[in-house]
């Protein structure tokens, strides 16, 4: 799959989508098994673990990536159907604090993440090729179906880095 050029996606996006391999799809396969190997055996302790006390605890970061998964399946979605109306924004805080994932398990929010992005995966593999370059309005901005594969890869990937580099505790 080609990457998405400027003009399919909106600036800000650039951050996720040169993570996002070359071949995103993949890249989502693979993730699941990502986020089994570094949320799966948290025990409840480390999973409201924070790095910064105004930073989310490990809970709500895979929350956050299950939000996110959710609304770029959704576009995708809906414009590979050829939704001409605009989707909204989404605050990422307002459905962090919604979702209320401190006050879950982990291995529920793990098999929440994999369910969704399966549904993720499954959407993907079934468009036909002149779905990808369908574009839509989200966020006042204009989107391609292709951009939002590109982006979902990048985004679960900058946030598994994350996870990984500024996440582990300090020896004691």
């Amino acid at each position: 799959m080609q990457r998405p050029q400027p003009g399919e996606y909106a600036p800000y996006y650039d951050r996720y989508v040169v993570l996002a391999t070359s071949d995103p799809l993949l890249q989502l396969r693979d993730q699941r098994r990502d986020v089994m190997d570094l949320f799966g055996g948290l025990s409840a302790e480390e999973a409201g673990y924070r790095y910064a006390s105004d930073k989310w605890s490990l809970r709500q970061l895979l929350g956050h990536m299950t939000d996110a998964d959710r609304v770029f399946g959704f576009r995708a979605y809906c414009f590979a159907r050829g939704e001409k109306a605009p989707l909204p924004s989404f605050d990422q805080g307002v459905y962090v604090e919604g979702g209320r994932y401190d006050a879950r398990s982990m291995p529920s929010l793990v098999s929440e993440f994999l369910a969704v992005r399966q549904t993720l995966i499954e959407l993907f593999d079934s468009l036909e090729p002149e779905a990808w370059a369908r574009m839509g309005t989200a966020s006042d901005v204009q989107v391609s179906v292709r951009a939002l594969a590109f982006i979902a890869a990048g985004h679960a990937e900058h946030h598994l880095r994350v996870a990984r580099e500024r996440y582990q505790r300090p020896s004691s």
